[in-house]
């Protein structure tokens, strides 16, 4: 895992064993909404997500 802060739409820290990173849903991968950074990935466009699997 790394010490990068996580955002309001990560499931999970980056690193965490299961997850991967998938495009934001709430700014589509751009990264702002409105001209602003997206509140739900903070302008990265990109959340972590849990990985589907058993």
């Amino acid at each position: 895992m790394t010490d990068e802060p996580t955002n309001p739409g990560d499931e999970a820290a980056a690193g965490t064993p299961g997850t991967g990173e998938n495009l934001c849903p709430h700014c589509r991968g751009k990264g702002e909404q409105g001209g602003k950074p997206c509140p739900v990935c903070g302008g990265t466009g990109k959340v972590t997500e849990s990985l589907a699997g058993g």
